[in-house]
């Protein structure tokens, strides 16, 4: 699996030095853009926040959060695709509903090019934690006892077929050994059994963790992004560990496809400058939930999602077998 390094924090700071052009699609946007949010708030929305609203200030119109939640995320991306191309529904996400779903689910009727890339927005991360009062202290622990224990060690994920249960499973197959799997319906769920003792450990995205993490309720065990995580300088990724497995979580948007591309310019350029002219502020909020800026051009977004299809494809057949 490729760890995609280049796509991160240096293309927030790339943005930065670059001429800004104006919207180029006179007269767009001329009322509010629904934004879609594929799954309940509290993680997706609070990646995608910080730069969405202030977006809008650039496009003279605001853009709008719709939570439409509901089969892993298919049911707000299914309706995305299906809406007018004209720019005034785009859907926010991580590629768990644009490239997860429509792959481990045949009833889906969209895939991932059903959608013109508009721009990455957020880098978050996912990672593996368990109790503060664990007796894992490092990973090597979680893999010691499993293989003394095979099948005895649950892991909590925000649902089946997710990106959080395709990662815990590559892990394990990474590992060699065997982990009971237990699906919540969100990652909060998720921390929340971890915190009450009916999980062994958790793969779980940052945000819903970082609070309890502060507190010393749970212990950050590993990530697995491509690199450490600003916010989590002294945890470390999986493939630090010896196991090929691991690949930056982007939130980004996408509009439906056959928008124009000058639609699809111009919220990119506001994405844009929102990095150059609030940078610091931005990520001052993301970095709240362990997060950071990572801006990326619709060609650049749209070849990260191809990665992400080559990596969960495996991931999925790997479940499968």
């Amino acid at each position: 699996m490729h760890s995609f390094k280049r796509f991160g924090g240096a293309f927030a700071s790339l943005a930065l030095g670059l001429a800004l052009s104006a919207p180029a699609h006179a007269g767009y946007p001329a009322k509010p853009v629904q934004l879609i949010i594929p799954f309940a708030p509290g993680d997706t929305d609070q990646m995608l926040r910080p730069i969405t609203e202030k977006m809008g200030q650039y496009l003279g119109q605001p853009i709008v959060m719709n939570y439409k939640p509901g089969a892993g995320g298919g049911i707000g991306a299914a309706y995305t695709a299906s809406a007018a191309p004209d720019g005034y529904t785009i859907v926010g996400s991580s590629p768990g509903a644009l490239v997860v779903v429509p792959l481990a689910n045949k009833e889906i009727k969209y895939t991932t090019e059903s959608f013109a890339p508009v721009a990455a927005i957020s880098l978050g991360g996912m990672m593996i934690v368990a109790p503060g009062k664990s007796r894992y202290k490092t990973l090597a622990d979680v893999v010691a006892d499993a293989n003394a224990r095979p099948d005895a060690i649950s892991y909590g994920t925000s649902g089946a077929m997710g990106i959080s249960h395709l990662l815990g499973e590559t892990f394990a197959s990474e590992a060699k050994v065997k982990l009971r799997h237990i699906p919540f319906q969100g990652s909060t769920p998720a921390v929340t059994a971890l915190l009450g003792g009916h999980t062994d450990i958790a793969v779980s995205a940052v945000g819903p963790a970082q609070a309890h993490i502060q507190s010393g309720g749970l212990r950050p065990l590993a990530v697995f992004s491509s690199k450490r995580l600003a916010a989590y300088p002294d945890v470390p990724t999986l493939r630090e560990l010896g196991y090929d497995v691991g690949s930056p979580t982007i939130y980004g948007l996408m509009a439906p496809k056959g928008t124009p591309p000058q639609v699809v310019d111009a919220l990119y350029q506001a994405a844009r400058k929102v990095v150059a002219e609030q940078g610091d502020e931005v990520n001052k909020t993301l970095g709240g939930i362990g997060a950071e800026i990572s801006v990326l051009s619709p060609q650049e977004y749209g070849a990260y999602l191809q990665e992400q299809r080559a990596l969960f494809s495996k991931a999925i057949g790997l479940i499968r077998e």
